[in-house]
């Protein structure tokens, strides 16, 4: 199992979550029924893919642990497993929080995910 999985959020969206206490997802997680993450290799296609061109976006790592059974791998794009939570998050789950800006060709620059 992964330890580390990562959210990319707006940043009004995940200040709004600070000050509730818990993260409950963003609209697409809502409509899903469950919180959409992804491993380490998988959120720069993440990015690319559902956030192409979106400024003022944060990731999120989170302590896949922390989270219990309701944390599931399940089968996605491309017949990849990707990380699912069927419930709220909690933010004691979080183990650090980075901005996520556009560089200069437009693709998102990400920090670094080992810290």
């Amino acid at each position: 199992m992964h330890a580390t999985i990562y959210k990319i959020t707006p940043e009004t969206l995940w200040r709004a979550a600070e000050a509730e206490g818990r993260f409950t997802g963003a609209p697409v997680d809502l409509a899903d029924g469950f919180i959409h993450f992804s491993t380490r290799d998988q959120a720069i296609e993440t990015a690319q893919k559902h956030f192409s061109g979106q400024e003022n976006l944060l990731l999120v790592a989170v302590d896949a642990s922390a989270l219990g059974e309701k944390l599931v791998f399940e089968t996605s794009r491309g017949g990849a497993l990707f990380p699912h939570l069927y419930a709220d998050m909690p933010l004691s789950a979080v183990k650090w929080v980075k901005p996520l800006p556009l560089g200069p060709d437009g693709a998102h620059e990400f920090p670094d995910m080992e810290s």
